[in-house]
């Protein structure tokens, strides 16, 4: 066994052409059943910062305990988010087809299957049309997917939260048949299921992962599966920041190239951030399979939106490779010239009220090359009471290469562990006069871009412990992209799996769907 890793110049994969990647969200909720504000705010949040989306329903669980004891509360709002979803269920469908718009905007319909014997799944249609189906197994939903697609209706259903216990929610992968299920959700709000202690625990009232139902084990077993994230915000958010999002590579920004391209496992899971992870094997995109072969030539590149902590290379479950920033960051710019990212953060403060944001953003003797909104909704799971009419606080608009704004809206974080704080980036390209402005809520900051390289410049909009905002440090490109190769001897009897995993220096990660050796 020997490994080689060596820098290319490549700026690209050759065999990922003529793919792009798109960003979206296909499972999240609001208030069709249980869960805050519109579908038609949550498909406006989703036009911010998303290229594809579905806003599910919760629909139906065949095996629901009684409704008794603790459990009473439980199943009963279960139960009302079912009849819900029933009486809007023609709405959803016109609201999710007048949302799709070919080379714009992609959008699915889905609805949520919960199921304690198999583990909960969504279900999607190719389109905007479509019945809630309803049966008591696997086998029984597989059998009526098949009915349809006989008469051109097709669908697929994606396991999500999958590392709760089996019996309880989590996935059984004994069940596990990749005819309709081409990918599996393994990270969310819920959490990271790759394998027992990945990053992301377990933090629901549902309980923790248990290793027999992660990523790693489905892996182990033999399934051939593509990963993607998904949200599963109940607040009309999708894509809320940080939450979970996937990654697809699609000739286009089309139905039909976003559905082919889940089909074939050109999907990538993501926490958060954008990240364009590229990842090829003997010339075999993600999601693809080869025959025996005794050496790996495996090419990566990535591009992510902060700073990159490492790249990872797994196969068959074990880490073989990591290579640390020190080693990606090998790119110096000239000091004169500057291309790299610029983000502002804004929130804190004390617990006060929603708190409303107007900014505005100037760069001076530069321009803005890629806006990168990082929009957040409320972190809420379980119903509430709340009695706002509206969930769509944010939206932005960028004038020209030197102007953009934005307006949102925080609350003060509610304890030192969850961050509530709204962030917009820019991909900006500049030089030593270069400037940074912004007008935030009419309080003017500027910034030679210089001094911003050095490190971040905070401020209170009204003294201490009041509402806060922090202008980033600008990041090089070189500390947020790289690209390399890497070699794997191994005898050609074996059979192996490898996937791509990748750190920020922010907590944001993105996994890339397996390549199958053998």
């Amino acid at each position: 066994m020997s490994f080689l890793v060596e820098k290319t110049n490549m700026q690209h994969l050759s065999s990922y052409h003529p793919y792009r990647p798109y960003y979206g969200d296909i499972h999240n909720h609001c208030n069709i059943s249980y869960g805050h504000g519109s579908i038609e705010d949550a498909y406006t949040n989703a036009r911010l910062q998303l290229d594809f989306a579905s806003v599910t329903g919760h629909a139906w669980w065949h095996d629901m305990p009684a409704a008794e004891g603790r459990l009473k509360s439980l199943v009963e709002y279960h139960q009302r988010g079912f009849s819900k979803l029933d009486s809007v269920w023609k709405d959803v469908q016109d609201v999710t087809e007048g949302a799709h718009e070919e080379g714009k905007f992609v959008s699915f319909l889905s609805f949520e299957w919960h199921s304690a014997a198999h583990g909960d799944h969504c279900f999607y249609y190719k389109g905007g049309q479509g019945e809630i189906v309803r049966k008591s197994s696997l086998q029984q939903m597989r059998s009526e997917m098949r009915r349809l697609k006989e008469n051109g209706i097709e669908m697929m259903m994606i396991p999500h939260h999958i590392c709760y216990l089996d019996g309880y929610r989590g996935i059984h992968w004994d069940d596990f048949d990749p005819e309709f299920s081409p990918v599996v959700e393994m990270v969310s709000m819920h959490g990271c299921g790759e394998h027992d202690d990945a990053p992301r625990p377990y933090l629901h009232d549902m309980g923790p992962r248990d290793g027999r139902s992660s990523l790693i084990t489905g892996l182990k077993r033999g399934f051939r599966f593509g990963v993607i994230g998904s949200s599963d915000h109940h607040s009309a958010h999708p894509g809320s920041h940080g939450h979970g999002r996937m990654a697809v590579w699609a000739a286009d920004l089309t139905r039909d190239s976003i559905w082919q391209a889940i089909y074939d496992r050109r999907t990538v899971a993501l926490t958060g951030d954008r990240i364009a992870l590229a990842f090829e094997l003997n010339g075999a995109l993600m999601g693809q399979s080869l025959p025996a072969c005794d050496q790996r030539d495996m090419r990566i590149a990535v591009r992510g939106e902060n700073p990159l902590d490492y790249v990872e290379i797994i196969r068959n479950g074990e880490r073989i490779y990591r290579l640390s920033s020190h080693e990606i960051n090998q790119q110096h710019q000239n000091e004169n010239d500057f291309v790299g990212l610029i983000g502002l953060s804004v929130g804190w403060g004390n617990r006060t009220d929603r708190f409303k944001w107007d900014v505005k953003l100037e760069i001076e003797n530069g321009k803005i090359t890629r806006p990168l909104p990082r929009f957040k909704g409320d972190v809420t799971v379980s119903p509430q009471d709340d009695d706002r009419t509206s969930y769509q606080f944010s939206s932005w608009h960028q004038g020209d290469e030197q102007h953009l704004e934005f307006k949102t809206a925080t609350i003060a974080n509610p304890n030192v562990f969850t961050d509530t704080t709204q962030n917009f980036a820019m991909e900006i390209e500049g030089n030593h006069r270069t400037k940074i402005k912004a007008i935030i809520n009419g309080k003017t900051v500027e910034y030679p871009l210089a001094e911003l390289r050095d490190g971040p410049r905070t401020g209170y909009l009204d003294g201490f412990v009041s509402h806060a905002y922090q202008l980033g440090r600008a990041v090089p490109e070189g500390e947020y992209c790289w690209d390399g190769a890497f070699v794997d001897q191994r005898d050609a009897s074996q059979k192996d799996w490898y996937y791509v995993r990748v750190r920020q220096k922010n907590d944001e990660w993105a996994w890339s769907s397996p390549i199958y050796v053998g």
